[in-house]
């Protein structure tokens, strides 16, 4: 699939979510994510939607957008494994590491994340990146323990904020809140998420190491470009 004109990132982010259906089972249930790119990718869902069990999704967001399509969304509960999670990232590096939490459902991500064999990342060019950390990094927080945990981050060396939304804390899927945390570089992501994730009152840090990406999808200006890790 190639292009000779430059593409806007709205028009490689289609490029890739059409490019996802690939890896998509008949008769399977799909893992969906959440976010812009992912958007792309439910809208081309809706094309085989009939030769599809249905999806596990990672927001109230996205499941409603998958209803709206006809696409049946099962509870991650009802579903033992996943062939494929098919989701978007912030950040991706090299080796498949990503941060992800952008759009705040980290939590829910990481955990369909861990219920499939294969994490298709869908992203444009823009998203690739040697170190990770460029990208505030999300952390979802229980809310009694931001202040100690923002502390915590600071003494690392990054800048931490708690997540607004309309002049009060976002808060998330699960009731929690996110911090977001500038100035790192994450040079060892699997030793970064195994730390942060123990530190009291954290439910999940947007650092996937752990859940990382089997494959990736990099939209660019010559069409999709196909990274296996």
């Amino acid at each position: 699939m190639t292009t000779s004109n430059s593409l806007s990132q709205d028009q490689l982010k289609t490029l890739v979510g059409q490019a996802a259906l690939e890896y998509v089972r008949p008769g399977e249930i799909v893992g969906v994510g959440t976010g812009s790119t992912v958007n792309k990718f439910i809208e081309a869902l809706a094309s085989m939607k009939d030769h599809i069990r249905g999806a596990v999704s990672s927001s109230v967001a996205s499941t409603e957008r998958l209803r709206a399509l006809g696409i049946t969304v099962f509870d991650a509960n009802e579903v033992d494994s996943l062939s494929v999670y098919i989701d978007g990232a912030d950040e991706i590096d090299g080796r498949g590491f990503m941060i992800k939490g952008g759009g705040a459902a980290l939590t829910r991500e990481k955990i369909i994340a861990a219920l499939a064999r294969r994490f298709v990342c869908i992203a444009d060019e823009s998203k690739l990146v040697d170190v990770l950390g460029q990208f505030p990094l999300p952390v979802e927080v229980i809310p009694m323990a931001a202040a100690q945990i923002r502390r915590r981050f600071e003494a690392m060396g990054g800048s931490a904020s708690i997540r607004q939304k309309d002049g009060l804390p976002l808060v998330t899927d699960n009731g929690q809140h996110i911090i977001d945390v500038r100035g790192l570089a994450i040079s060892e992501p699997l030793q970064f998420e195994s730390a942060v994730n123990q530190w009291p009152g954290v439910v999940t840090v947007g650092v996937f190491a752990h859940q990382k990406a089997s494959l990736c999808l990099l939209g660019t200006a010559q069409g999709v470009r196909k990274l296996e890790f």
